[in-house]
């Protein structure tokens, strides 16, 4: 994944400094639908075909996502670019990197919050105000639920995982019990 992720990069930086001259969102949302469609094994194996020429991908492509950005001449270059030089399977890549380009040039932050219980309403909004005085940014943050959680949450920001869920004090306490 580490050599991917390389290699989608400058990718992802191009996009990005041409989104900054616009709507970033609007080249988000363009980017994730791509990366959606892109990872598509029916697309995929299209996009490998001979008999498929490549502005017959592109076209393809750019069809299947319903984003206004996509009439942008830019866009066009970008996905022809990606397709001429056979780049498509980065597409889900690049939107990860996007995203976070896009992110600290808000100065934001995704946030996986994962919790035994629903988590929602008040609660929710409280958990969110002090991770973010913890971490120092504005969170967006996404709920999952995850019985096996016992009580507590698991929160995951970038490279940092917040785990105070009974699962982790349990496990913790079994390691101190047979050390």
């Amino acid at each position: 994944m580490a050599e991917l992720a390389t290699i989608a990069r400058p990718y992802a930086e191009a996009l990005f400094g041409v989104a900054e001259g616009g709507d970033v969102a609007a080249w988000s949302t363009l980017v994730q639908e791509l990366a959606q469609v892109a990872h598509l094994p029916e697309v995929l194996s299209i996009a490998t075909s001979p008999k498929v020429s490549r502005a017959q991908v592109v076209e393809l492509l750019l069809a299947a996502v319903k984003s206004p950005q996509k009439e942008a001449p830019q866009a066009k270059n970008f996905v022809q670019m990606l397709v001429d030089n056979h780049r498509l399977a980065l597409l889900p890549q690049i939107a990860v990197q996007f995203d976070e380009l896009k992110n600290a040039s808000e100065g934001a932050a995704d946030a996986l919050i994962v919790s035994a219980f629903p988590l929602e309403g008040q609660p929710l909004a409280d958990l969110v105000a002090s991770l973010e005085r913890k971490f120092k940014c504005k969170l967006k943050p996404t709920v999952e639920v995850d019985s096996s959680l016992i009580g507590g949450v698991r929160v995951t920001v970038g490279d940092e995982v917040l785990d105070t869920s009974v699962r982790a004090r349990l496990a913790s306490m079994q390691t101190a019990l047979t050390a």
